[in-house]
């Protein structure tokens, strides 16, 4: 594995969560794209579209690459700074602590198991109550995902779209697309091939 790919890989793992490119670049400095991301498609990431830009995950099997990576001590060669070596000595110690204790990576960087559908849908009903300025108020999906507790997009997506199908909230497009941020296009979802960024909730 290459250097850009086992730093992707740990990026990802400390993000915990889906991570697009734009904030690959804005936090690692680099994006995951070309032959990088097929490599690592074929079995430790899984990426899709959103918008213009891809965001990407780690598998399981990504989890637990970066668990025996972490165990093996040693950074990949060649070593290109002390600062990796020291880096890679402090997440050995740290992942060695977590082993005590019967806790893996992936709970410490996502926060735990996910949670099941029911509870994601009171967590989205809850943050938008708050964001809501009035009964049925449209409020943007970028404002809204960033309250759900770090909960994965596409299990966040289900749950929008299921609440669409069933009449209990609405999803639109901006119409002033002028106005969209690459967050709001980052956070939109995606329905009959359009991309939706505001949401409105029946009253219950």
């Amino acid at each position: 594995m290459s250097h850009k790919q086992s730093a992707a890989m740990m990026a990802l793992m400390v993000h915990g969560q889906e991570m697009s490119n734009p904030q690959l670049r804005k936090e690692a400095g680099f994006a995951l794209d070309g032959k990088d991301r097929l490599k690592l498609n074929e079995k430790y990431v899984s990426s899709r579209k959103s918008g213009r830009a891809f965001v990407h995950q780690l598998t399981d099997d990504g989890w637990v690459w970066c668990e025996e990576e972490l165990a093996a001590l040693t950074p990949p060669k060649p070593v290109r700074s002390t600062l990796t070596v020291v880096a890679y000595l402090a997440l050995n110690r740290f992942f060695e602590y977590l082993r005590l204790h019967d806790v893996s990576l992936k709970d410490v960087f996502t926060g735990g198991e996910a949670p099941p559908a029911a509870d994601l849908e009171e967590q989205i009903r809850t943050a938008y109550r708050k964001l809501a300025r009035s009964p049925r108020g449209w409020v943007g999906l970028a404002d809204l995902r960033p309250l759900l507790g770090g909960a994965a997009s596409t299990e966040v997506d289900a749950v929008l779209k299921q609440l669409s199908r069933t009449g209990q909230a609405h999803l639109v497009p901006e119409s002033n697309r002028k106005a969209l941020t690459p967050a709001d296009r980052e956070a939109a979802v995606r329905i009959g091939g359009e991309d939706n960024h505001l949401l409105s909730i029946e009253a219950s």
